[in-house]
């Protein structure tokens, strides 16, 4: 049995949800797949344990944010407070990773921050101080997690809770990827805002943009 969190993928039914559950899975993690409807999870959940050969659960977000000791949010921006909504109690004393990205289609190549500054510190508000909200896996493209590929990006991880940021910093490495702390949730403004810039880069020619921490000594 894994002495790892039983995480659940709130909203998990997409290609970042699945990605996601693909990797930690592997990584030794027990995952819930959680989803509005109980149908669309089960389904979903069917298809990554054939895939996979492990045991994927299936419940609604609300039983799959109670059920987990931390959860994950992998929802489009439109959705993000509608999913939150009601998860105050299941997700107390809890990490929620949250991975929105603020993108407004069709001009998703165009950064807009909404009013409370970045996703991550309108979900905090929406959730309230007892959620341990940490902000990751922005600048990560869905269909790189899904492979099975070394992936080259690292992720940028903000949080109030700096321990809880750690602990997602912890998590990031074990699915293969490097994790950096880099401060408060409002910093997540950058790292949502940049997704906007890599989608552009890919627009003109680039393969899979990404971003990369280097030291250089001088």
């Amino acid at each position: 049995m894994s002495n790892l969190e039983t995480t659940a993928i709130l909203g998990g039914t997409g290609d970042l949800g699945e990605g996601l559950a693909r990797r930690m899975l592997k990584a030794g993690y027990p995952i819930i797949l959680g989803s509005r409807k109980l149908a669309k999870a089960e389904k979903e959940a069917a298809k990554l344990t054939k895939a996979t050969g492990l045991k994927v659960e299936a419940m609604v977000n609300a039983d799959a944010a109670a059920a987990a000791d931390m959860a994950i949010l992998t929802v489009p921006f439109a959705h993000q407070l509608s999913t939150l909504e009601g998860l105050e109690d299941c997700l107390k004393g809890k990490i929620l990773v949250d991975t929105t990205v603020p993108l407004r289609p069709p001009r998703v190549g165009r950064v807009a921050l909404p009013s409370e500054g970045c996703a991550a510190v309108r979900a905090q508000q929406c959730l309230g101080s007892k959620v341990r909200l940490v902000s990751a896996f922005q600048n990560i493209a869905a269909h790189l997690l899904r492979s099975d590929d070394p992936i080259q990006g690292d992720v940028l991880v903000c949080s109030d809770d700096k321990a809880a940021g750690k602990q997602v910093c912890g998590l990031v490495e074990r699915i293969g990827l490097i994790g950096w702390y880099v401060g408060p949730l409002a910093n997540s403004a950058a790292a949502e805002a940049l997704t906007s810039i890599l989608i552009q880069l890919n627009r003109q020619g680039f393969s899979n943009a990404g971003i990369k921490m280097i030291s250089q000594q001088v």
